[in-house]
């Protein structure tokens, strides 16, 4: 079975929608606005990419990565990699080019069969709508999250507020940073 790890940006209020600066959200770009930036901090976004064997995706976020990731020099790893896109309207001629092998999934029971597929880990970045249905679904093994200490209020949130039973994590890694950044693993204790 394949680990599938959702990685993120978090504000301290569990907000993930547009850190990088994506138009159309109030507090876009909120990650290095106004923030210290210490390249330790980043140190697990390069681990990510050396341990992961295959990208997972949203279509929203596919499309936001799709046409600047091929391209860039702190993404190179992730180019060989195959990519699953998880979206019900998304089609082959939708895809680019440049940036390997991509698979369109057609729901949450094909996100299943993947994991159950011969291979590493599978990398989960941004995809806030998918990452809580997955997680609604028991699907996600790991969360490798870099917490700001920010509280933006509205916004996509990375965890859903649906009604279930508690789902315990167990702590595997942490780290503070001198900026108020904070790096926390977990793993879902099933």
């Amino acid at each position: 079975m394949r680990t599938l790890i959702s990685t993120a940006f978090v504000s301290l209020d569990g907000v993930v929608e547009a850190p990088g600066g994506e138009p159309g959200y109030r507090n876009s770009g909120w990650t290095f606005k106004d923030m210290e930036f210490l390249p330790e901090a980043f140190e697990i976004k390069g681990r990510e990419q050396q341990e992961a064997t295959a990208i997972l995706m949203g279509r929203v976020s596919y499309e936001a990565f799709s046409p600047v990731w091929p391209g860039m020099e702190d993404f190179a790893d992730y180019k060989p990699m195959p990519k699953y896109v998880v979206s019900t309207s998304l089609t082959e001629g939708d895809l680019v080019s440049d940036w390997g092998e991509t698979t369109i999934l057609r729901s949450l029971d094909e996100v299943a069969e993947l994991k159950k597929t011969e291979g590493g880990p599978i990398i989960m970045h941004g995809s806030a709508t998918l990452n809580r249905n997955l997680s609604d679904a028991g699907l996600i093994d790991r969360y490798h999250l870099l917490v700001f200490p920010l509280l933006l209020g509205a916004g996509q949130r990375l965890f859903s507020d649906t009604d279930k039973d508690a789902q315990k994590l167990r702590l595997v890694e942490h780290e503070a940073y001198s900026n108020g950044l904070q790096m926390n693993i977990f793993d879902v204790v099933r």
